[in-house]
């Protein structure tokens, strides 16, 4: 029988600085319910190898361009196709581009196949999606795999001359959400000297106070915040004094004025981070360059047309994936859904144009906005294998089910309205096979936070 995790197992190096620290930010008097237990998980073997990947990244060089595949690329074909129950299946295509791309919908089908055999499942962390576009997923990885976001995040501040400072006994990281159901922790990370790290819900329900939401900010004092548009919208509504090193923007397509407001309210450098759960961090917006530079040197980037075909730099079409730094789910031709075109930054390779996925909000009955990942946890409980949702200019709601599914149709009604406060909800049945915008709006001021 498997028990519950404990502290020394979610902070396995865990010493009376962390401690403190973790208390610090559980126990402030104007501290946020938090909602849920997590914890870096690493082996003090980790955290020094850590500390090296870290170093290798912050003066990696990409040894690809636009039309020149990297040299490691072959060998990570046929690593994968050896070790990838998914490609192993399968006859190994004389040539890089006869390989057949896959997509969400691949991985959400059988999650299980993409794994390399290898891999050791009692340390593996299976976690849940909740994005935009297509299909839910479960994807898996590693703590060693969490933690090495920290390195490309920090190749991306060092872009805009920022180096992160700060240690024991203080904030490095706060992590911002924006709905009404949301995964909120505290931790430590090793590889900072245990600088303490927190996901808050900037949510009213999860505060003893709303008041509280700014004086906590402005006691932790973290030197980055991050989140989402949606989250920094409310960010931008609280009277919060602290001034952090930079904001990083996650997960959606940030809009220049909101980019704008953000850096002339907090004085600092915001950052747009290209990134997704399947690979991680991806890019950063940089304006002198124009464009979304790559921040990943093991992650190599193709364009595709309609049919599957490479484009030439220059050209827009859709953004496919080679590499990375997940060991549990190499990627190889992973076709993201987002879209833009290659060029080069000086010696490094960027996105322009990137068409990614951008925030969606919802208008409830009693005219309040919630967030599109609100909707996602209210179908959770669902077996759905895919739905999309709609919302016309009126406020009623469209959600669309494979025709194999609609016998769930009441229950989703129930749930959908629930979480909008009574709005009206219509099911009909979802045509399209391939992948769907999963979120969409036509009420005004949906697709972001006006600004």
């Amino acid at each position: 029988m498997s028990r519950d995790p404990t502290d020394a197992d979610r902070y396995p190096t865990l010493s009376a600085a962390g401690l403190a620290m973790l208390q610090q930010m559980r126990e402030h008097p104007a501290a946020p319910i938090f909602r849920n237990a997590s914890g870096n998980r690493l082996l003090a073997d980790e955290v020094t190898a850590l500390r090296g990947y870290e170093r290798e990244i912050a003066c990696a060089r990409f040894e690809w361009t636009p039309d020149q595949p990297p040299p490691w690329l072959q060998a990570h074909v046929t690593e994968v196709f050896a070790q990838v129950p998914y490609y192993r299946a399968q006859a190994m295509p004389a040539a890089f581009t006869d390989i057949a791309p896959v997509h969400r919908g691949d991985l959400a089908a059988d999650i299980a196949r993409f794994v390399p055999d290898p891999v050791p499942l009692e340390r593996m962390i299976n976690f849940r999606t909740t994005g935009t576009t297509g299909h839910p997923l479960v994807l898996p990885s590693h703590p060693v795999v969490a933690a090495r976001y920290l390195a490309h995040h920090k190749r991306a501040l060092q872009r805009f001359g920022i180096t992160l400072a700060h240690g024991r006994g203080q904030m490095g990281v706060m992590l911002l959400g924006m709905q009404q159901r949301c995964f909120t922790y505290v931790s430590v990370t090793p590889t900072m000297d245990e600088s303490g790290l927190a996901k808050i819900n900037l949510h009213p329900d999860d505060w003893r106070h709303p008041e509280d939401r700014a004086h906590y900010i402005d006691q932790m004092q973290p030197e980055v915040i991050a989140g989402d548009p949606i989250s920094f919208a409310a960010l931008l509504e609280l009277p919060v004094r602290h001034r952090p090193q930079a904001l990083l923007s996650v997960s959606m397509a940030l809009s220049p004025g909101l980019r704008q407001a953000l850096a002339a309210r907090f004085g600092c450098a915001v950052l747009d981070l290209y990134s997704m759960n399947e690979a991680g961090p991806l890019a950063v917006y940089d304006d002198a360059a124009g464009g979304h530079v790559l921040l990943q040197p093991r992650m190599y980037v193709e364009i595709l047309g309609p049919d599957g075909t490479p484009l030439p730099p220059g050209e827009t079409g859709e953004i496919t994936l080679s590499g990375g730094f997940n060991f549990c789910l190499p990627l190889l031709r992973y076709r993201t859904g987002d879209r833009g075109a290659l060029a080069m930054a000086g010696d490094t390779p960027m996105i322009v144009g990137l068409q990614g996925r951008r925030p969606v909000r919802y208008l409830t009955a009693d005219q309040q906005w919630i967030n599109n990942i609100d909707l996602t946890h209210a179908l959770a409980a669902l077996p759905l294998s895919r739905y999309v949702v709609h919302q016309h200019s009126d406020g009623r709601v469209a959600l669309s089910l494979p025709p194999a599914e609609l016998g769930y149709s009441a229950e989703a009604i129930r749930c959908l309205r629930a979480v909008l406060r009574g709005q009206p909800v219509d099911v009909i049945a979802l045509q399209r096979e391939d992948k769907v915008l999963q979120y969409s709006s036509d009420v005004a001021g949906s697709s972001s936070p006006p600004r």
